[in-house]
């Protein structure tokens, strides 16, 4: 139960793990997360299903070595047991065939944002995803993204590897040549702040995914309280998705410091 059947480096500490978990595979949708720990004494850690095949009975998590808790979790090698393995947890996705979607992922965040790239693509939508990061080592997931959407823009800010720039620069060039009718942003809270602003800027419809703010994952610790429209929410159980321009992300941002 939860073997690790495959395990990927895709940079020196954000490794992919591929996991025997039939329950899992077959019941989670786009936007789902699940918990795990590592061993017995590890900490619970909430992580975004990257991807699933129900025919295999296999999900795909994207874990970046940033703790002792993921460190552990990253040493796991093929044939290893993940502890524990809880889930699918969270609200999905809400998918409709919108028109043109702008998808924009920035550094890990492109594993989250992978599942709902695949389901508005299959929904009928025209897809075009940014994906940013510092540097070209730093880009994840570049084929399965390109294989799922119908054009991508790839930025770095050291100019690497893509065009040189911020994930907001690749968006405003798309933004400004053709009619975006929805948007979704995963990566950074700055980074979400200032996606989102964009997007607000020109009336497009955006959300925003909150995973990296989840710890206990149940709602029950009340560390992931972000406030949307004035309101008090929980990322955990009423998201991780919210609306994009309704988001306080100063307060976010002060939330996610603490982890420090």
């Amino acid at each position: 139960m939860n073997t690790i059947i495959k395990k990927t480096f895709l940079s020196e500490k954000v490794v992919r793990l591929e996991i025997e978990s039939p329950l899992v595979a077959k019941s989670c949708k786009a936007g789902h997360f699940v918990i795990v720990r590592a061993c017995a004494t590890g900490e619970r850690i909430p992580l975004t299903i990257a991807d699933a095949d129900v025919e295999k009975g296999v999900i795909t998590l994207i874990i970046q070595q940033v703790g002792i808790s993921t460190a552990k979790l990253t040493a796991l090698n093929v044939g290893d047991e993940v502890y524990d393995l809880v889930g699918p947890l969270g609200k999905a996705t809400h998918i409709e065939k919108f028109g043109t979607v702008l998808a924009c992922g920035g550094g890990v965040g492109t594993a989250p944002l992978l599942p709902i790239v695949k389901a508005l693509k299959a929904a009928g939508n025209r897809v075009i995803s940014v994906i940013a990061a510092k540097n070209k080592d730093l880009i994840i997931l570049e084929d399965e993204i390109l294989q799922n959407s119908d054009e991508v823009v790839i930025m770095t800010d050291d100019g690497s590897y893509g065009e040189k720039g911020l994930v907001t620069e690749g968006m405003k060039k798309v933004i400004e040549r053709e009619k975006i009718d929805f948007a979704v942003t995963i990566g950074p809270a700055i980074m979400m702040k200032f996606a989102s602003a964009l997007t607000k800027e020109h009336n497009i419809p955006t959300v925003a995914s909150l995973n990296a703010i989840m710890v206990d994952g149940t709602g029950m610790c009340g560390a992931c309280r972000v406030t949307v429209g004035g309101k008090t929410r929980f990322t955990c159980i009423d998201g991780p998705e919210f609306d994009a321009h309704q988001i306080d992300y100063d307060e976010l941002m002060m939330r996610l410091a603490g982890y420090n």
